[in-house]
């Protein structure tokens, strides 16, 4: 990251423990407007963990900043409205809610209108309840969900178009900083380079990325920098081709040494 780049989240010294085992041990890096980190590491390696610290889902040791104010004590529910979501690796929707309708109820602060408004001003409840749905087929056909779906339950549309679904319903309408769990995951050809079209379209629209992701040609293909955690610690971090590089790198996640 270059010295004008500052960081949209930064993270100091995260620790976590569960009991007697230290899943995650003094774990520190940032992520900027327009930039993708990447984080790999071996299964157990502490990836979740970390997230899990940010996101204030597990108690933790350690410092979060979100441009640049100190959000480690926000509780997790309160996070997202400042602009710091998360995707899980499972996809996660309102199974009774048609596909625009998800994407109406993460969006919810600008389509609702309460009972005493659509009550006492029901053209006006009707205006922006046409604007936030006009919004959120922009921000579906945004993420690669076509309009074809839009009217659809989530589970009965293509698994590749539910991963982008699931994109799209974490960022909402106000991510600053977005962490994604293998977004990868279960995806192959077309469907995996819709993705990277993606991740790269949400990097020039200046989104901070983060993204923990075990298909190396898609993290290598869109990282910016990467942290590799092995055993809950940082062993390694630096561009892509520096970390194919590291002999820490090649020893502890690829199984040999360099």
């Amino acid at each position: 990251m270059t010295a004008a780049k500052v960081p949209v989240l930064r993270v100091e010294g995260l620790g976590v423990s569960y009991g007697a085992l230290t899943a995650l041990d003094d774990v520190s890096w940032s992520v900027a407007a327009g930039e993708l980190l990447g984080i790999i590491g071996p299964n157990g390696a502490g990836k979740s963990s970390c997230y899990d610290a940010v996101t204030a889902m597990a108690p933790h040791r350690g410092s979060v900043f979100l441009d640049g104010a100190d959000v480690t004590a926000v509780p997790a529910h309160r996070l997202p409205e400042r602009g710091l979501k998360r995707a899980f690796q499972q996809n996660a929707f309102f199974h009774e809610l048609t596909v625009l309708d998800n994407m109406l109820a993460v969006m919810h602060e600008a389509a609702g209108t309460g009972l005493l408004a659509s009550t006492l001003a029901p053209l006006r409840a009707a205006r922006r309840r046409r604007a936030a749905t006009a919004d959120a087929v922009a921000t579906l056909e945004r993420f690669g969900v076509g309009a074809e779906y839009h009217h659809r339950m989530p589970t009965a549309i293509p698994y590749g178009t539910q991963r982008m679904l699931s994109v799209a319903l974490a960022h909402g309408s106000s991510a600053r900083a977005l962490l994604l769990d293998e977004p990868g995951a279960g995806l192959g050809g077309a469907d995996m380079e819709r993705l990277v079209r993606l991740l790269r379209s949400l990097k020039d629209h200046g989104l901070a990325l983060v993204v923990i992701e075990h298909h190396m040609d898609l993290i290598m293909a869109v990282a910016d920098r990467i942290v590799v955690l092995d055993q809950g610690r940082c062993i390694a971090s630096g561009t892509p081709r520096e970390v194919q590089k590291d002999p820490a790198v090649l020893e502890a996640y690829l199984g040999r040494a360099a």
